[in-house]
């Protein structure tokens, strides 16, 4: 239980309809907590927090229209503490939201009432992480990763010209082409697709 009378207000956003669901559920049991909000798309949450000023906002990373680290990153500055729950164990993703400012990390087999302990734990001040990810991602090492090499992988991953993602990006076909050669060899890959598809699996992206 908190130390006052008042619940803890908490927003969830996640995608999937049933996981969503189920934690709205699961945590609505809590006496002390209080579900005020909930959203099923990354590019909603920024404006739900803003009009519902929940304590705490638990959220996934992979949503349609903005990732959850993105929106963590966005939120930095808001009055409400963060907690990532997400179906990926990558240490790429942890380390992102971390420095996007996160207070937990957690993934989705965690018990129902370590969830709820982890919620009065972040709206006390405290961190929260999944020590087997903390370990893993202790071990992998930083994201190697710059990010404009970042930025620019995000949009090779549509397969476009070099030509047509320097001009979305306002930069030369010869950085765009730089920074795509730096990332394959950061990665260890042979081509655009392959770094991507290494980036997005250790979390990089």
């Amino acid at each position: 239980m908190t130390t006052c009378d008042e619940p803890i207000k908490l927003v969830l956003a996640d995608d999937q309809t049933l996981v969503l669901g189920a934690l709205v559920a699961l945590l609505s049991l809590e006496p002390d907590i209080e579900v005020v909000g909930q959203c099923s798309r990354g590019d909603e949450v920024v404006s739900t927090v803003e009009e519902l000023c929940p304590d705490v906002l638990l959220l996934d990373i992979e949503m349609p229209g903005m990732d959850g680290i993105e929106v963590a990153g966005r939120l930095a500055e808001a009055d409400v503490k963060i907690l990532i729950v997400t179906t990926f164990r990558r240490p790429g993703y942890l380390r992102r939201a971390m420095d996007a400012g996160v207070a937990g990390f957690l993934v989705k087999d965690t018990p129902a009432s370590e969830l709820a302990q982890a919620v009065r734990k972040v709206h006390q001040g405290g961190r929260v992480i999944d020590p087997a990810l903390a370990a893993e991602s202790l071990l992998d090492g930083y994201n190697p990763l710059t990010q404009r090499e970042q930025m620019v992988l995000r949009e090779a991953e549509s397969g476009e010209p070099i030509a047509v993602i320097a001009k979305r990006l306002s930069l030369s076909a010869g950085t765009v082409r730089n920074h795509v050669s730096s990332a394959i060899a950061k990665t260890n890959s042979v081509n655009r697709a392959q770094a991507v598809a290494e980036a997005r699996r250790r979390g990089w992206l």
